[in-house]
């Protein structure tokens, strides 16, 4: 390759590297696979190799990860959190231990499995958890202690800690987390995560830390990045210690030879079906910390390290049918059921065909040989047709909806619909959604009595919740008297929940929780709501042109305004709670609450300061104004303290709102 056509190519992966880049680790969406961006960044390395002229001081092979996105406080970190060097073969794994073993003739190996997720740091303090990063960019990250303090696995106090620790671990999504995840989002028409990975630092990432909570996030941890008064001589010995702090340690083993380095490697990879999580790869890291000191570092990776990355698996399969599902909002959706097939050590015989274009654009019938993939992407794919099925009839997408017969149609979004409200698909999930604790909150009213209820002609719609007696109930299977008074207990209740409850467990196509919130601080009434205009809805902050016509065509359908007038009648609370007093004393006032007040529940204490004019947040910032903290408070008085923001007792705040 001359110099002229090298240049060319080193832009153009420059230019494609550094957009998936951005995609992958500020917006958490992934477009290629992680083997295609790996193999993209190998051939820039060999183009700067063969060139060192075109290397740039910002080429994507000199940075590592992302950068600290603008949502979060950034972090300095003191220990640089670095990235690691891809091997694809064993014979670039010999090279590295014929490095390796240049600097230490005696050198062991650890192995660990390389986990998919999401990089962070850990500080604790008097074994106290203070604070929690993203790596970012290596030196810079993002302050997501709020959303760690979700994390299950990550210990918030240690035992017999040091005065000072910080370690580095993996933040992940288990595959059961993650299928309940992809569950929820598909019954919701919502676009599913497309890998644990994604997911999880997507949920890492969010602003609001109950988002975080529920997605069911765990952690491994794998490295000390630094400690006070600790001295350790290998890696092997600093894993049994975390260990023996609390920490949550993957297995690992110590060779001596790199042949039996590379057996471990094939083992966890072989064994990859077994793990309850995602893993790519494996990583090799030299156990003497004094050999690696001599070592160092390039600019972006650990001399004394190397990540083997698994080569992704596609095979073909026969497709035996496509099934059709219908969501919550009426969305069809293909589902394509296949000859088993083994992927990266599990079974796949399902896959989603996404929607219509789909199947036609790849041109896929019942009956064909189709090539899919699972390369580190836990929902399989369909790449291609390897081989037409003999029949020869292309499939048809149908034009009736396969659960109530009712005309289907296409929107501007792709998807086609049902265009029946009332078709049974749409109402078991609507009813999922309706009584789901963001929703209504009906404590005791899951999907499997839901369907009872729906099977036996007890509820039709969201309405007939509330038409239930302890008389009706009882006759259900497994229905004691005591659980039916306490579900309908739960369904009275639920009368009083607040009017953006409501509006959000109505379903309104890309109208969510935070929009529903945003709808009735703006409208005085339901009646308000349902007769704005599109340039009404655009007039609040927040709204843009889709979410105001969703809701105008929303509220415009008979059936809705029908629904509406029963939910009424039936004594649901239809306006808003009473604006908060304009001018109260605490106006303009952001307060942030934490740890066990003596006598209130914290959403009573939010309560009082919003009926007093104050906001409140669920993290610290510079723009807080005041910290509330009671006992066991943690990782938001730390930061108050070190952010100099004033610290309040629940005695001081009766007394400013008094």
């Amino acid at each position: 390759m001359d110099l002229q056509t090298a240049r060319q190519r080193v832009e153009a992966l420059t230019k494609e590297l550094n957009y998936h880049n951005d995609l992958y680790y500020n917006k958490d969406i992934s477009e290629i696979s992680d083997f295609e961006f790996d193999q993209m960044m190998r051939e820039l390395e060999n183009l700067e190799n063969e060139f060192p002229q075109l290397r740039r001081a910002d080429s994507p092979t000199n940075r590592v990860g992302g950068s600290a996105g603008e949502k979060f406080s950034p972090v300095t970190h003191a220990v640089p959190m670095e990235s690691l060097h891809d091997s694809f073969s064993h014979d670039e794994l010999r090279d590295f231990d014929r490095r390796v073993r240049e600097v230490s003739p005696n050198a062991e190996y650890v192995v660990e499995p390389k986990f998919d997720g999401l990089s962070v740091s850990c500080e604790y303090r008097g074994g106290v958890f203070v604070r929690g990063s993203t790596r970012g960019d290596g030196t810079t990250g993002e302050d997501v202690t709020d959303n760690l303090m979700t994390v299950r696995s990550l210990p918030k106090r240690l035992k017999n800690a040091p005065p000072f620790i910080e370690v580095r671990g993996e933040v992940y999504m288990s595959f059961q987390s993650f299928d309940e995840l992809v569950k929820r989002q598909e019954e919701n028409d919502e676009k599913p995560a497309k890998n644990p990975r994604n997911a999880a630092a997507g949920s890492l990432r969010q602003k609001n830390a109950e988002i975080t909570a529920e997605r069911k996030l765990d952690i491994f941890v794998f490295n000390i990045q630094q400690a006070e008064g600790v001295t350790l001589q290998s890696h092997s010995q600093s894993l049994r210690y975390l260990s023996e702090l609390g920490f949550p340690v993957s297995f690992h083993r110590v060779f001596s030879d790199i042949e039996d380095v590379i057996a471990e490697i094939e083992r966890i990879g072989e064994n990859r079906g077994e793990y309850g999580y995602a893993i790519d790869g494996a990583v090799v890291k030299v156990n003497d910390f004094g050999t690696r000191e001599i070592m160092g570092s390039t600019a972006k990776y650990p001399k004394w390290a190397e990540a083997y990355k698994y080569p992704p698996e596609e095979k073909p399969t026969k497709l035996l049918q496509i099934e059709i599902n219908v969501g919550r909002t009426g969305v069809l959706t293909p589902v394509g059921v296949f000859e088993p097939v083994t992927l990266a050590g599990t079974t796949v015989s399902r896959a989603t065909l996404h929607n219509r274009d789909f199947i036609e654009e790849k041109n896929i019938n019942v009956g064909d040989t189709v090539i899919i993939r699972k390369a580190g992407e836990i929902i399989p794919e369909v790449l291609s047709v390897a081989k037409k099925g003999e029949s020869g009839e292309p499939f048809r997408f149908p034009e009736t909806c396969p659960s109530c017969g009712s005309p289907v149609s296409r929107d501007d979004e792709a998807a086609t619909r049902c265009t029946n409200t009332d078709c049974p698909a749409q109402l078991m999930r609507h009813l999922i959604h309706f009584v789901s604790r963001d929703a209504m909150d009906i404590d005791g009213l899951g999907p499997a009595l839901l369907e009872q209820l729906v099977a036996q002609g007890l509820v039709s719609s969201p309405a007939d919740l509330y038409r239930l007696s302890s008389e009706k109930l009882v006759t259900l299977e497994r229905m004691a008297q005591r659980s039916a008074d306490n579900l309908i207990a739960a369904v009275e209740k639920s009368k009083e929940n607040e009017l953006y409850r409501l509006i959000f467990a109505l379903g309104i196509r890309n109208i969510g929780l935070k929009a529903a919130k945003l709808i009735c601080s703006h409208f005085a009434t339901i009646d308000d709501v349902m007769n704005a205009k599109a340039e009404d809805y655009e007039s609040i902050e927040g709204f843009g042109s889709i979410m105001a016509r969703s809701a105008v065509q929303y509220f415009e359908l008979e059936e809705t305004r029908r629904l509406i007038e029963e939910l009424r009648s039936l004594g649901l609370r239809m306006k808003p709670s009473e604006q908060k007093p304009k001018g109260g004393v605490l106006t303009g006032m952001t307060f942030v609450l934490t740890g066990t007040l003596p006598t209130m529940k914290r959403s009573e204490a939010a309560k009082l300061i919003e009926a007093h004019g104050g906001k409140t947040s669920s993290s610290v910032s510079k723009k807080t104004s005041y910290v509330v903290a009671g006992e066991e408070a943690g990782s938001k008085l730390t930061k108050a303290q070190t952010l100099g923001i004033p610290i309040l007792t629940e005695e001081e705040l009766l007394k400013m709102t008094e």
